[in-house]
Order: C-alpha cells, then sequence, then structure tokens
C-alpha cells in the first residue's frame, strides 16, 4: 500500500500557527508509519524575501499598536475574506501554490492560518479536488476562518462549533478536537529527574514565557518578579527574543542563584513540568500546552482579538486568572510559599481534571479523512 501524503499549511504570523502544523505532523507520524507529511509556511516558502519583512511589521504592529490590531481584527470579524482579497492574496504571494500541489501531490491539504486555507479554497472552486482540513487555532472563530470550500474544520470548543454553525457550516463539518500540541506535552515527565538534570531545587517554581510580545518590557512586573527571587524559582524563557535575554542577564536583580534566563528550547513540556505555575500571554498554542500539561496560568494583558477570547476561556473555565495588577502575583506567589505541599497535590488532581482533553484526537480526525 503507497503512503499516505498530508501537506500542512501555515504561516508566521504568530509562532502558533505554525507549532499547530508541526505538532499534527508528527502526531500522525506517530499514529501510523504509512503517513508522509510536508510543513510549509506557504507564504515564507514561495517568498524567501518578501515575506520575513511582511512579517517583521505585523509583529511590530501588534505589539506596539494592539488597539489598531484590535480594531481591525473586530471590523473583520463576521467577514470571510472576499474574493478580491482572496484574488490579491494569489497574485502577490501565492501564485505558484497549484504547482507546489502538483509536485507534492498530497491526498490531504490541512491549513493551521486562514491565508493559505483561502488560496486552497480559491483552487477548489477552480477545480482542486484534494480535500481542505482547516484547523483553528484559537478559541474563537473569526470570519476570516472561514469558506464554504473547507471539507472539515477541527476547532478547540464546542462553543467555537456554535459560532461556525451560525455562519452556516453544516454541523457534519466540524468537529471538536481541541487545538493540537506536539507528542511532547501528552506524556508527564518525572519532575525529581528534572530537577536533577536541569539543576533546580525543590522549591516552589514559576515559568514565565514573556518572548517578544511585551511582558519582559513591563519593568513594574519584572520588579514584582525580582523581589520573590528568595522564596521562588523564577524560570524566565524569552525565546528568540535575543535583545531581551542579554538586557535581564545584564540586570543585577536577576543574577541570583534562584533565577534561570534562558532563550529558545524544544523543551517547553519538560519546563512545565517541573514548575507549579506559568505565566504568559494568552496565546491558542501556549495555553493548551499547559492544559495538556496540567498547570495552572496567569495571563498577561492579551492582544486584543484573539488573545482576549483565549482569555475569556481559560479564565471562565477556571484554567487560570488573568493578572490586573501587581497583587495578583503576590497573592499566587504567597499561596506557593504559604502551601506548597499542598499546591502540588492540587497541581496532581486539576491534571485529572483536565483529561477531557486529549491530545490525539486532532491527529485522529484527519486520519479519518485520509482513509475515505
Amino acid at each position: 500500500m503507497s503512503k499516505k501524503r498530508v501537506l500542512l499549511l501555515s504561516e508566521g504570523f504568530g509562532a502558533g500557527h505554525t507549532q499547530a502544523a508541526h505538532a499534527l505532523s508528527v502526531g500522525l507520524r506517530m499514529l501510523s508509519p504509512d503517513i508522509q507529511t510536508r510543513v510549509l509556511e506557504l507564504g515564507t516558502f514561495l517568498h524567501p524575501t518578501l515575506a520575513p519583512w511582511i512579517l517583521t511589521a505585523y509583529r511590530k504592529t501588534v505589539t506596539t499598536q494592539p488597539k489598531l490590531y484590535g480594531l481591525m481584527y473586530r471590523y473583520q470579524y463576521k467577514k470571510s475574506l472576499n474574493r478580491f482579497t482572496q484574488l490579491a492574496l494569489h497574485r502577490i504571494f501565492y501564485s505558484h501554490t497549484a504547482e507546489v500541489i502538483s509536485h507534492l501531490r498530497p491526498d490531504t491539504i490541512v491549513c493551521t492560518h486562514p491565508f493559505p486555507s483561502a488560496v486552497i479554497s480559491r483552487l477548489k472552486r477552480a477545480g482542486l479536488t484534494i480535500p481542505l482540513c482547516t484547523v483553528i487555532t484559537d478559541y474563537d472563530a473569526h470570519g476570516t476562518w472561514v469558506s464554504p470550500e473547507v471539507t472539515k474544520y477541527l476547532v478547540s470548543t464546542l462553543a467555537v462549533k456554535e459560532k461556525l454553525l451560525k455562519r452556516g457550516i453544516p454541523s457534519d463539518a466540524i468537529e471538536v478536537t481541541g487545538i493540537p500540541v506536539h507528542p511532547n506535552f501528552w506524556e508527564q515527565n518525572n519532575r525529581e529527574e528534572l530537577r536533577t538534570r536541569f539543576q533546580l531545587k525543590a522549591m516552589p517554581t514559576v515559568l514565565i514565557m514573556g518572548g517578544g510580545w511585551g511582558l519582559i518590557n513591563n519593568s513594574e512586573f519584572m520588579q514584582y518578579f525580582s523581589h520573590w527571587r528568595e522564596k521562588i524559582q523564577l524560570i524566565l524563557c524569552l525565546g528568540n527574543n535575543d535583545k531581551a535575554l542579554s538586557l535581564l542577564s545584564e540586570d543585577e536583580r536577576f543574577k541570583h542563584e534562584n533565577i534561570r534566563l534562558m532563550g529558545f528550547t524544544t523543551e517547553v513540556d519538560k519546563w512545565m513540568d517541573v514548575s507549579d505555575l506559568l505565566i504568559t500571554k494568552p496565546g491558542g498554542m501556549t495555553c493548551t500546552e499547559g492544559l495538556a500539561k496540567g498547570i495552572p496560568m496567569l495571563f498577561y494583558k492579551p492582544i486584543p482579538g484573539q488573545e482576549e477570547e483565549n482569555l475569556q476561556y481559560f479564565t471562565e473555565h477556571g484554567f487560570g486568572e488573568q493578572i490586573k495588577s501587581g497583587e495578583t502575583i503576590d497573592h499566587w506567589f504567597q499561596l506557593l510559599v504559604d502551601r506548597y505541599p499542598e499546591v502540588q497535590k492540587r497541581r496532581t488532581l486539576w491534571k485529572r481534571d483536565t483529561n477531557s482533553y486529549k491530545p490525539d484526537d486532532c491527529p485522529n480526525a484527519i486520519m479519518e479523512i485520509l482513509m475515505q
């Protein structure tokens, strides 16, 4: 039997979309050795010079003018990408997409970003017969995801499914699978072994994922973090933000034996397992990874738009709390210090209560499409 091919298309507007694509790629290959996968950030693949410039401009807009981004998000909220926009995307960025598909010959195309989903939808209207699976990587259903040519939507929650139903998507074209996370997040690691490996102390530990989205630039919150360094072990993961990593490395407040500064890591799953609390922006992927790991979360100021919807979902369901002031940090950190054994026990129980999230549901849903 010939191997089935799955082409996973994303874009680099926020790391979560491509992380979801890679998570699905690995998950599919774990489920079956007869599946070949290929992940592409389509715009970057077709325009390696132009696309990084556009992505940089996007990130700068989101971080420096979040209100403007929020206005754009809400303005387009109930609207699909119109035919003119799809044509413009095709002419400027994606005119060679049909050639890529012809060369790779996929049996199914999976999109984890609305732009490639719109492009493939356009090709399907022109005669492409390959099934299109669109994975919505947030806890909301923005209009740009919606297209009648999508074969199957894989969504995070029943609430997102209800939003799609109200927009006329048939029920049998929507499946609630949760957002896919890398299989590394499917299993629990041994905390004591990780502490030894990472040279950490057996004390309350907080993982802070700041990266390039503004958390590290807030001097008030950074002061709160450093204030607790004698009682709380702080792990600051700065991702690819080399500038922030350099600045904090030179800051005397963070030159302490209980503070660990690090850049990009492929072992976020292990750092979550060895931590008692996660502080992060409410991005769909990071929040879902935290959910899979059963770690309580504090959410820093959301970017207007999908992060606000993510925040609402996770706080309403008791998976975390928004940081409204330094007092929120003080409250949680003091709780860790005063009730550390109890907190560790409660995390075990909390993990059991979140087991309704099954991270292999999403790759299994794509397997079903492949087998049809």
